[in-house]
């Protein structure tokens, strides 16, 4: 099985920015974990705080890889191109979001990758992600 894990802008700085938010762990240390877990599932992170080049690595790999683990950041509430494209690549897509965005700023409720997605998982800090594994495992992805 080959996921793809993609992060949107700051996810770079996880780990230093608004650690009561996002935790203290980096997450480069999350994902060298991740992938110690799973020895068995092909994974490739990407992390770009620029939108196109988000909507060009779903692109990529939308059509090639098992599965997609998107945290657009703060793109799931701005971008429709972003959107778009997790409506045309063929990959499963869950979103997922380290802080529970229901429970912060108003504008963080709308998502415009949410209807395109397999599903959301938000709120459980850098477990969100494992969170996502699982989901695409159990479902014999």
């Amino acid at each position: 099985m080959k996921i793809a894990i993609i992060n949107g802008p700051n996810i770079n700085l996880v780990g230093k920015r608004e650690p009561n938010i996002y935790g203290e762990q980096s997450f480069k240390e999350f994902y060298r974990s991740l992938r110690k877990k799973y020895p068995k599932i092909g994974f490739i992170h990407f992390q770009s705080n620029i939108e196109g080049e988000i909507i060009d690595k779903l692109q990529e790999v939308g059509y090639s890889y098992d599965a997609i683990i998107l945290n657009a950041a703060a793109y799931t509430h701005t971008s429709v191109g972003i959107g778009d494209a997790v409506k045309a690549i063929r990959t499963p897509v869950v979103e997922v979001h380290i802080s529970n965005v229901w429970a912060r700023e108003e504008f963080r409720h709308k998502s415009y990758i949410s209807s395109y997605a397999k599903g959301v998982i938000a709120g459980f800090g850098l477990q969100s992600y494992e969170l996502a594994v699982k989901s695409f495992l159990e479902n014999d992805l």
